[in-house]
Parts: structure tokens; sequence; C-alpha cells
């Protein structure tokens, strides 16, 4: 008796979780994108929705919320009501080194994280009309003045990076903070810039317009997109950085709920055309489940932490 018992509550609950599965979700989903449109988080969670929606019969709707850093945007997704139907675009920059900088209504344990699907390399550029054109020249003017870097928001990861990768190879930059990724590439193809940390995805096209030239990527070896490009490893300098790109949400949500969420974010990573698609903008794709995700960000945010210490960044806004 007690062991039907147990088989009718099996099949029971396993009808449930099949029910509500099949149920989720009957409204449009939103992601919040904690940057301006046009950037490379923004471009590659498009592709993202557009997916969804070809593999699900559902609808995928992306919010731009830019401001502080991508604070503002993370923090409303973070915070939503943890239903499934607002998530957010989980970037480094936001989740890891703003609440070390302090000013955030939320940390990294306030995040559910749940999977990651692109790992963005990171590739230091000249600027139109900028005084240097390779990275030996950049690096020998930088020596004597502090180039002008942009980046997409003041604490950001692309600040943290070119900081980081000036304290390593011994010079001086001046970080010029924009709202967003695509204001600073605004600036850098206007020459108003010197210098700024751009994606594969942003530098490609500038670059092959002649609007901007790559001068080291931020890796162990050189990237097949610009296979001419050195990395700082190899001019001497231990340097490399990457940012990533995932889907994130609030705590709280129901277990059925957020299982159907990670198993379709794992399907879009995994579709053919979705990463045809990402490599074409020149994200590398990887997936990564939630566990391997957050692990990832809590190493991310320990690196973190020692850059900002020697920035003295660190709760500078708490």
């Amino acid at each position: 008796m007690l062991k039907s018992i147990f088989i009718g509550a099996a099949v029971a609950s396993a009808a449930a979780t099949g029910a509500l599965a099949a149920d989720f979700p009957q409204r449009p989903v939103q992601v919040v994108v904690p940057y301006s449109a046009g950037g490379s988080t923004d471009l590659s969670m498009r592709v993202v929705a557009d997916t969804f929606e070809r593999l699900f019969d559902g609808q995928m709707v992306v919010r731009n919320q830019p401001g502080g850093g991508g604070a503002i945007g993370s923090a409303a997704a973070v915070n939503a009501r943890p239903d499934g139907y607002t998530l957010g675009a989980g970037a480094q920059g936001p989740l890891v080194i703003k609440p070390l900088i302090g000013g955030t209504n939320y940390q990294l344990d306030d995040v559910e994280f749940i999977g990651l699907y692109a790992r963005s390399l990171q590739v230091m550029v000249a600027c139109a009309d900028a005084p240097f054109s390779d990275y030996d020249a950049f690096v020998e003017y930088a020596k004597d003045k502090a180039p002008q870097v942009g980046n997409s928001g003041a604490g950001g990861a692309n600040q943290i990076s070119a900081e980081a990768f000036a304290d390593a190879a011994g010079i001086s930059i001046e970080s010029v903070p924009f709202n967003g990724s695509s204001e600073a590439r605004t600036a850098c193809i206007g020459g108003h810039i010197d210098a700024m940390v751009a994606s594969p995805a942003e530098a490609l096209a500038a670059s092959e317009a002649g609007q901007m030239t790559p001068l080291f990527v931020m890796e162990d070896e050189r990237m097949d997109l610009f296979p001419d490009t050195p990395t700082a490893v190899e001019k001497g300098v231990d340097f490399t950085w990457s940012s990533w790109k995932g889907v994130i949400g609030p705590k709280g949500m129901d277990e059925e709920t957020l299982a159907w969420l990670r198993e379709a974010v794992e399907k879009v990573a995994n579709d053919e055309e979705f990463r045809k698609t990402l490599t074409d903008m020149g994200e590398f794709v990887v997936y990564e489940d939630s566990e391997a995700f957050e692990a990832r960000a809590r190493k991310d945010m320990e690196t973190s932490k020692k850059v900002l210490e020697k920035l003295d960044m660190l709760g500078m806004n708490n």
C-alpha cells in the first residue's frame, strides 16, 4: 500500500511538472539588457530572443535599460517578480564588478544563474585619427602621454580590463566612460577618443571599414578574426581578459519554471543557426550550465576584487 502511494505521488508530481512546463510561457518573456541598443550584449540577446521564438511557442521581448554601468538594468532583472517572465542579460560588469565598487542594491548572491551562451573576447582598438596604429606604438605613446581610452560605463568590465592592462604593461591611460558601448563606438569612429576596448562583434565591421585599427587581443592566442593582431602575452605582458554573456533571473523562481528556462537556454545556445549567427558576429559561442556559469562569475569576482584594490576602487561608492 505504501509503495502504491509513493508511486502514485511520483506520477502525480511528474504530471504536474510536465503540465507546468507545457503551460510556460503563457505571455511574453521580457529580458532586460542593461546597456543601450546596438552594443554586443544587446545584439547577441536579440539573436537569443529570435531563436527562442523560433524554437518555442512563445515571445521574448528585449528591453534596454542602460545606466550606472549596467547596474540599473541588472537591478531591474534581479529584483523582478520571480515568475520567470522578467529575466536579465547577465553581463560581467554589472554582476561581478559593480557590487564590488558599491552603490548597488544587489549582490552576486541575489542572482539566479540560468545559462551562459557566449564569451566575448576583448580587443583594444585604435580610433580614427589616433596617434598610433599598432601595439608597439600604442605602448610607446602611453609611456609619455595617457591616451584617452573609451569604455561602456564607469566601473564596467571594459574599464577594468583597460586599467588592468595598463597596470600590467606599466603605462598610463585616461579612462573615458560612456553610457553604453554603442556611444563609445560612435566616439571612437568619430575620433573623439584615442582607443577603446571592444568586443570582436563591435570591432569587426568598423575595422573592415577602416574606422578602427585592432592593436592587440586580450587572449593567450591570436584570434581567427584578427590573425595579424598580436596578443599582449606574446608582447611580454602577462594579461588576459574576456567578458561573457548569459541569461539570469531573480532568486525565488519555482523549480519547474527555472528548470524549463535553463533547458530553453541550453537549446538556444546549441542551436546550429544560433551558433552560426553569433559566430559570424564575432562572438565565441560556448554554452555553460547554471553551475559552471556561477562558478565563472565567482572566479571573475575574485580577480576583479584584486584589480579594484590596486585601483583604489573597491567599495568606493558605499
